[in-house]
């Protein structure tokens, strides 16, 4: 039985970043096209050399993408809106779907599964052209051959989990939409298998969470695809998640080698294969090292779930591999000297996940003595950080257990808290606010850095701050805004913010990841038990309040998104780890009451992304979840206002949720999923403050009062007005000003319009 090692993709940002820096050279004209592309190629050989150096014998290509690899697919298939036609080079179309232009909005973007990563979603629209428009596998496979002597492993999403994530269809067509997939594929994997291509990775993500009726779908169409491809070798790769409820009929599907995640299915997969075995005429690929969080391996755990699977399976071969694509964890941690000793080796981000793949190799073809020594190390790590007083502190539990049931929950129902509020806020019809954050302009930006590097002292720093400040509270006034915020010039991130004053987290100099296309974000390292030290918001807060009389938020990140958008600490259950982040912020939110701010959002963007994939297990999670926002938020007074904000999900799965949340309002993404969640709200009713997105933030082009009109009117439908805000869909600080305030005052003038035909109606 042959042995080999794979990795299922590599992070595509460059250990410097080059990669963001290149495309953001690109957008603002500083490069030319030949340029960007010829920088962009460097960037990607560079990554497909490291996996040679490192031992990875399966070698990922196609993985690398200029934006996002879904936009890559629908590009390659011909699902280009129409509103696009405009266009005619590749780069113009491709960089219009994905960031909108002057006059057009750009494609969806949500999460991609349960991540943190963002893809831009697929449009159909009657009279697509479903056909291969460009091969772009077949090139950098070909590309990496030619220049580097690499036989790599092509990368594609598969059919079924593309048109899963695109929208623009009813489900009466899916089936037919889907059968047009077939001939482009045909020719995509005929032409790759003609290359010279020895094995092409499929992967399909959605087989976690299929009924019976869509596998069996789904293998029609593998079944249709093999019929004209049949000595194309085929990796199927599944991740994220178990495929055990149809495992039985999954591991009969014409491919060639089946991949399973062992670490975040691993219960649900070793159950199947315990059940009904695994082919003797296919190869198995286990994803054995975690692919989304950054803590060394245990390798006896590792090489125990290859023995067990030795013993269960008569496999023709076998591959060792990550869990999932490394794209979701940093490059390498050896920058990262700055940390403690105990948290250093406890760390493995994507090169050194490579290192433990070909570690597992040795063990499996040599023996575990070849890897004695290694082993040796890998078990004192574990021990250390697991008995450090970081992960021990009697406090924490204290407080864990001193919880009582009156913790989770509002003295009053909403509908008289709301009434009591609104004596307290005295806010007009239809108050308009915004999400939190402002303009971080360049100046921000450098001035930060000084004051990091030490070149400005703290005092400096802070009148930087305040002299921000100041301006734009002064600009919220002119444009007329009712709530207001302080802008949030102190925050690189929302969450590091938090991490860097709280107990219990650790930060990188070098761990970035892709969020969504350029934007990169370096996620803190929960790595012990999380408590309160001092004020974290209470000074820009109540400075911003003493510049006006108008209502001025608290800001604030809630536990759950706080959790979602960090790598955790694994030893402990996810549960535990917010529930202690919950009470840290519980304190935080008693000193912003007492210290007269009588409006704090809690944000969850990140609520509805930690959900498993499969239902089955939704409720588990929602109940914690929810539990840890209202542990939060529930021991303030009922004349103090809690907001929270979420965006960029499939909110039709959790409003039930939303609601349990109990906060006073939520504002909530609408315009850039194309007015989704008014739809939803069609079929259910939502009885609190709720604020629902008027304009795409992510996008440069400033939307018209006539647009934000239309969607405040398309809202009032299904919406009570008397509950009803006006806000854009996120948090403005990736905007630039000459953005922001006409936006601002067509939105602004947007309400004004709405106030008026509501009193002419009343």
């Amino acid at each position: 039985m042959a042995i080999q090692t794979s990795n299922l993709g590599y992070p595509r940002i460059g250990l410097q970043r080059e990669w963001k820096k290149t495309l953001e050279a690109f957008w603002s004209n500083k490069i030319n096209e030949e340029q960007f592309l010829t920088t962009m190629k460097e960037i990607r050989l560079q990554h497909v050399k490291v996996q040679q150096e490192k031992g990875i014998e399966l070698i990922p290509i196609g993985d690398f993408t200029y934006y996002d690899h879904v936009l890559d697919t629908a590009y390659m298939l011909g699902f280009i809106p129409s509103r696009f036609s405009e266009f005619t080079s590749y780069l113009d179309v491709y960089f219009a779907m994905a960031r909108g232009s002057k006059d057009h909005v750009a494609s969806e973007m949500t999460k991609w599964f349960n991540t943190n990563y963002h893809y831009i979603v697929p449009e159909y629209e009657e009279g697509l052209q479903i056909s291969l428009k460009d091969n772009r596998p077949l090139r950098l496979y070909e590309e990496a051959k030619q220049e580097l002597g690499v036989d790599g492993k092509p990368v594609i999403l598969g059919p079924y989990t593309f048109l899963k994530l695109a929208k623009g269809y009813t489900q009466e067509q899916f089936a037919t939409i889907l059968k047009q997939l077939v001939a482009p594929y045909v020719q995509l994997l005929s032409e790759l298998h003609a290359a010279g291509a020895q094995i092409i990775q499929v992967d399909e993500p959605i087989f976690a969470s299929l009924t019976k009726e869509e596998v069996q779908q789904a293998k029609e169409i593998y079944e249709a695809i093999r019929k004209e491809v049949p000595n194309a070798t085929l990796l199927l790769q599944t991740y994220f998640d178990s495929v055990e409820e149809n495992y039985e009929e999954i591991i009969t599907f014409p491919v060639s080698s089946i991949g399973l995640d062992f670490v975040h299915g691993k219960e649900g997969n070793l159950n199947a294969i315990s059940k009904y075995g695994f082919p003797a005429d296919k190869t198995l690929a286990v994803g054995c090292i975690d692919g989304r969080n950054i803590w060394r391996a245990d390798l006896d755990e590792v090489l125990t779930l290859f023995t067990t699977l030795q013993k269960q399976v008569q496999t023709k071969d076998l591959i060792v591999q990550p869990s999932c694509s490394l794209l979701h964890t940093p490059i390498d941690k050896t920058e990262e000297t700055h940390l403690s000793t105990e948290l250093f080796d406890a760390l493995a981000f994507a090169n050194q996940k490579l290192e433990e793949l070909v570690l597992i190799h040795s063990a499996l073809t040599q023996g575990t003595e070849s890897i004695s020594n290694e082993l040796e190390t890998y078990r004192n790590v574990h021990h250390t950080i697991r008995s450090s007083a970081a992960r021990n502190r009697e406090d924490v539990k204290a407080a864990r257990t001193a919880l009582k049931e009156e913790d989770f929950s509002r003295p009053l129902p909403f509908e008289k808290r709301y009434e009591l509020q609104q004596v307290a806020l005295k806010l007009p019809l239809l108050p308009t606010t915004t999400i939190g954050s402002f303009p971080q302009t360049t100046e921000v930006r450098q001035t930060r850095k000084e004051w990091r590097n030490g070149i400005i002292s703290n005092e400096q720093y802070e009148q930087f701050i305040e002299k921000e400040t100041e301006k734009w509270i002064r600009y919220q006034e002119e444009i007329g805004l009712d709530v207001l915020v302080h802008g949030e010039f102190e925050r690189t991130d929302m969450v590091e913010y938090f991490g860097e004053r709280l107990a219990g987290f650790s930060f990188t100099k070098n761990g970035w990841v892709q969020s969504y296309g350029s934007r990169c974000v370096k996620p803190p390292v929960i790595y012990g038990d999380v408590a309160f030290i001092n004020g974290m918001t209470i000074k820009e807060t109540v400075y911003a309040q003493s510049l006006t009389e108008k209502v001025v938020k608290g800001m604030l990140t809630g536990p759950v998104t706080i959790l979602n958008w960090s790598f955790v600490r694994n030893d402990i259950p996810r549960k535990e780890v917010s529930y202690q982040i919950a009470l840290a912020l519980r304190h935080e939110i008693e000193l912003l009451e007492s210290s007269g701010i009588r409006v704090i959002q809690v944000d969850e963007p990140a609520l509805r992304e930690g959900m498993p994939l499969k239902e089955k297990d939704w409720d588990a999670y929602i109940t914690w979840a929810v539990q840890s926002f209202l542990l939060a938020t529930s021991s303030v007074a009922n004349e103090t206002q809690i907001h929270t904000h979420m965006c960029y999900s499939n909110f039709e799965d959790i409003v039930d949720a939303i609601r349990a949340l109990d906060a006073d309002v939520i504002s909530i993404e609408t315009s850039r999923s194309h007015g989704e969640f008014i739809d939803t709200l069609k079929h259910t009713t939502y009885e609190k403050g709720i604020g629902l997105g008027v304009y795409d933030i992510h996008s440069p082009r400033v939307p018209s009062k006539d647009e934000m009109y239309e969607i405040v009117e398309q809202s009032l439908q299904v919406c009570d007005p008397k509950y009803f805000w006006i806000n854009p869909d996120c948090g403005l600080k990736t905007r630039r000003t000459e953005e922001v305030i006409p936006a601002l005052e067509h939105m602004v003038q947007a309400a004004k319009d709405a106030r008026s035909l509501l009193k002419t109606n009343a």
